[in-house]
């Protein structure tokens, strides 16, 4: 049997699981670990992304921005017009 002295020792989890409750468990108990866990999860991507690049930064920014213009200028030349020329009309 279960004295007073008992009783006063018990923190509230002691107490429900005698009677084989538990507290209830709010949406921060979930949640918390998930986000920390998808957040880590990018660090790691993003990491190894890094590491494993085919290419520096500066040498892959440059390849994108000599791709763009040359796609700019193909479609400058396929339409007869400048891209900064064409307007959208409502």
């Amino acid at each position: 049997m279960i004295s007073a002295n008992d009783l006063k020792k018990m923190d509230k989890d002691d107490l429900l699981e005698l009677f084989g409750l538990e507290t209830k468990k709010g949406p921060a108990d979930w949640l918390l670990p998930t986000l920390g866990a998808f957040s880590v999860g990018m660090l790691v991507g993003a990491g190894l992304g890094l590491l494993m690049a085919p290419k520096a930064g500066n040498e892959l920014r440059n390849d994108l921005r000599s791709r763009l213009q040359r796609e700019q200028d193909t479609l400058a030349n396929g339409n007869g017009q400048r891209p900064e020329s064409v307007s959208r009309s409502a």
